[in-house]
């Protein structure tokens, strides 16, 4: 319990407990959006590097059970679809993992909150994609794959361009929840082993993520329970709407302090 209270107070850690539950009922509704909402929340009280060492674990457990939801098959025809977007996601992901202990905090809080606020703006400006319109490339995959791997290592944010080029290929709901799960659980393993090189996931930090992983993991069930029965378009906006709040605040810190 020590290690807890040496990192947050129990006020706080409650705090983030529930943060993590929200978390995951937005992710049981539509398949992502947890580390967006983990970092938004916890880094509004806390260290950014905190709140990127908190969102590993329960980001990591999540996706593997998104993925693996689908049957062994389905991962890896998934993963041979996707083997370039992987590959090439990997490598800039463990790189851009070791500057986060580099990076100054306000940069880091620069990156999160406009990464979380664009990509937010983006899909309610109705401007995103539509389903379809792009054909699964090479030249995509490579791009597309390098841009999120950036992005998450830095942040442990990777879905936004993701989500955006599963949408633009027109994979079908079923296959882009299953692509979700895949190449965000491969991705949050190698955010876990990069920094655990970088020093930002290590034996302080990691009680704090292993706490979040219970409340994550129940919300993340109540979400799939609603998925079937709740308008969830509506829902949609409306976690957007919450990213947006999110995503300037840690706009607002990165600027103000």
């Amino acid at each position: 319990m020590d290690a807890f209270f040496s990192i947050l107070s129990l006020p706080l850690l409650i705090i983030a407990l529930c943060i993590a539950f929200f978390a995951g009922v937005i992710k049981g509704i539509v398949g992502f959006a947890m580390p967006m909402i983990l970092l938004s929340g916890i880094s509004t009280f806390a260290d950014p590097e905190l709140a990127l060492a908190a969102l590993i674990l329960p980001t990591l457990v999540t996706n593997a059970m998104q993925a693996l939801r689908y049957g062994l098959s389905d991962v890896w025809r998934t993963m041979k679809r996707f083997k370039v977007f992987l590959s090439v996601g990997a490598l800039m992901l463990f790189g851009a993992a070791q500057l986060v202990p580099v990076l100054p905090t306000n940069l880091l809080l620069l990156v999160i909150g406009l990464a979380v606020t664009c990509f937010a703006l983006w899909q309610l400006s109705g401007r995103a994609p539509e389903p379809g319109k792009w054909s699964q490339n090479k030249i995509l995959d490579v791009g597309i794959g390098a841009f999120a791997g950036l992005i998450g290592g830095l942040s442990g944010i990777w879905g936004p361009p993701t989500v955006a080029y599963l949408t633009a290929i027109g994979t079908p709901k079923k296959q882009q929840m299953l692509a979700q799960g895949v190449i965000y659980g491969l991705g949050a393993i190698l955010l876990m082993l990069g920094h655990w090189k970088s020093g930002v996931f290590n034996s302080a930090t990691f009680p704090l993520s292993l706490s979040l992983l219970p409340p994550a993991v129940l919300g993340m069930w109540l979400g799939a329970q609603i998925s079937d029965r709740f308008d969830q378009a509506t829902f949609r906006k409306v976690t957007l709407l919450v990213l947006i709040l999110g995503g300037l605040n840690l706009l607002r810190r990165g600027l103000f302090g």
